[in-house]
């Protein structure tokens, strides 16, 4: 099993030699009168730390299950913590991998050069921001720049919005979470929400709000999409295509919210931090991306339309 890496940094190495090359040593040293031997750190043993935000959370938490039930002598622990998080834990070797939800800033990158420190970074998932509101609301299409009144006060009523009627009811998730980050720098054009929200603690918390108020909108991840509230179809300005926010749109990139989920690793790290990347990059790894609502980065993706003249059987 040979597995490249899309990104960045260096190939993975090889992971098939290493269950082999454990056995050997295991049978080798066993006698009635041995100790326990410690667990040796490799590509599929030891300890490892991984900072991960909450929106890459449920997805983590899987290729950690799958890899440590191939790998019982795996020990990997996931703390929460915002990408800034991450970054920190990471470049103060609190943390032997981070992932995050955008790119490294131009400051995260300045302070590596300052401290001369390396980092390899691997793109293992697409995600997008979501931009819902209740079932009932006619309302099918939204620019950014329409969405930026509403976050900013400017717009308050449906009846601005093509096809809309009565208070709009904005959503918003916590400040200082990676979403909102997103949506402030994509949308907000890096400026704060200035608009009287609804706050919620997360995409479930969103969703569950639209779905109370008819003229509520809100914004989540594309894990959470198709979870009761419908999604606008979103232009990057006004008299450009509106797109859904379907997997072909946001693996194009023609999606305007698209983002990238990123892991990051110190290149003499711990051997089980490059595992890890290496096995959700691997076509099992992008199978579980797949299975939790987003777009594999590493595997050729194949994108099928039936057509609307085709029997369904």
């Amino acid at each position: 099993m040979h597995f490249g890496v899309q990104g960045t940094g260096r190939p993975c190495r090889n992971l098939c030699f290493v269950p082999c090359f454990v056995a050997a040593v295991s049978f080798a040293g066993c006698s009635p009168a041995s100790r326990p031997q410690a667990v040796e750190d490799s590509l599929t043993s030891g300890r490892m730390t991984v900072v991960c935000p909450p929106e890459a959370g449920g997805l983590i938490a899987r290729e950690k299950s799958a890899f440590q039930a191939l790998y019982p002598k795996a020990v990997i622990e996931v703390r929460p913590g915002s990408s800034r998080d991450a970054v920190s834990g990471l470049f103060q070797a609190r943390a032997d991998a981070a992932v995050l939800t955008r790119e490294l800033e131009p400051e995260e990158r300045a302070a590596a050069v300052r401290g001369r420190l390396e980092v390899d970074g691997y793109r293992f998932a697409r995600d997008a921001l979501v931009v819902i509101v209740n079932p009932a609301n006619p309302v099918e299409n939204i620019s950014l720049q329409d969405l930026a009144r509403i976050y900013s006060g400017t717009l308050t009523d449906w009846s601005d919005v093509a096809g809309g009627r009565g208070a709009i009811a904005p959503v918003a998730q916590p400040p200082g979470s990676d979403v909102t980050a997103f949506f402030e720098e994509q949308v907000m054009s890096n400026q704060p929400i200035r608009a009287r929200v609804y706050q919620e603690r997360d995409d479930s918390a969103v969703v569950a709000r639209v779905l109370r108020e008819p003229r509520a909108i809100g914004y989540i991840t594309l894990a959470w999409a198709g979870h009761g509230a419908r999604a606008l179809r979103v232009a990057s300005m006004r008299g450009l295509p509106y797109w859904d926010p379907d997997l072909e749109a946001v693996y194009r990139g023609d999606y305007p919210l698209t983002r990238f989920f990123s892991y990051y690793v110190r290149p003499h790290g711990r051997p089980l931090a490059d595992g890890f990347i290496t096995f959700i990059t691997s076509r099992d790894g992008q199978k579980i991306v797949h299975e939790q609502g987003l777009v594999p980065t590493s595997v050729p993706v194949r994108f099928v339309r039936r057509s609307p003249m085709l029997s369904s059987h």
